[in-house]
């Protein structure tokens, strides 16, 4: 049986009872279990899909399993850990900035995808540019994997941004200050064979953000 079998269920079982008693003295009581079944598993899974996603890409590619103590400084949640795991890949060619693959487990969502969670000012600038000039090759990329099933982030500003026109025919797209695109995994599939294939048809979106960053 695959190493990554009962990683879904195994991380909504833990988070489940992690929702109901979020305190140190929980988690350090139950923390042997995240690092055995969650936690262990997470970071190989990193490593199995690192040299696919670096052939995919052309490109290196860097790891990163995100922690499970969250940022309390500026929320008025003060409970200490997160109730998911999030694990992302990060593309490391020589672009300005560069895309990268996630993926996650909530209690109530396993969801992959590929993006730019926020745009450098540059990026931005590019963005916005080449959405209005190369509006026809761009609405072909994303409609193309959207059509597969893929919803977008949410626009960032309500209204689009100036000098375009408001009625401007992507101007969903010119409102973003970043570009993901995920969708759910769901069944009881290969795990990484799940989620390469994610990566593989949203991969336009990333080839698309690479370039505008080089332009």
């Amino acid at each position: 049986m695959s190493d990554f079998a009962t990683l879904k269920n195994d991380a909504v079982t833990f988070f489940d009872a992690l929702a109901q008693n979020n305190t140190r003295d929980w988690w350090q009581e139950n923390k042997a279990t995240y690092d055995t079944k969650l936690k262990a598993p997470a970071l190989a899974l990193l490593e199995k899909l690192a040299k696919p996603l670096g052939k995919l890409a052309d490109a290196p590619i860097k790891s990163k399993l995100f922690r499970p103590q969250r940022d309390v400084r500026f929320s008025k949640d003060k409970t200490p850990y997160n109730t998911h795991l999030h694990m992302m890949w990060q593309i490391e060619s020589d672009a300005p900035q560069n895309p990268v693959f996630f993926f996650g487990i909530g209690r109530e969502y396993v969801t992959s995808g590929v993006g730019m969670m926020g745009f450098d000012k540059p990026m931005l600038t590019n963005w916005r540019k080449m959405v209005d000039l190369d509006t026809k090759r761009i609405m072909g990329i994303v409609e193309g994997v959207t059509d597969q099933g893929f919803a977008l982030r949410e626009p960032d500003l309500k209204r689009v941004p100036p000098p375009f026109d408001q009625d401007h025919p992507t101007g969903h797209l010119l409102r973003m200050k970043g570009l993901t695109a995920s969708r759910e995994i769901t069944g009881n599939g290969n795990l990484p064979d799940q989620i390469m294939d994610t990566f593989k048809a949203a991969w336009p979106i990333n080839a698309l953000l690479i370039s505008i960053a080089e332009a």
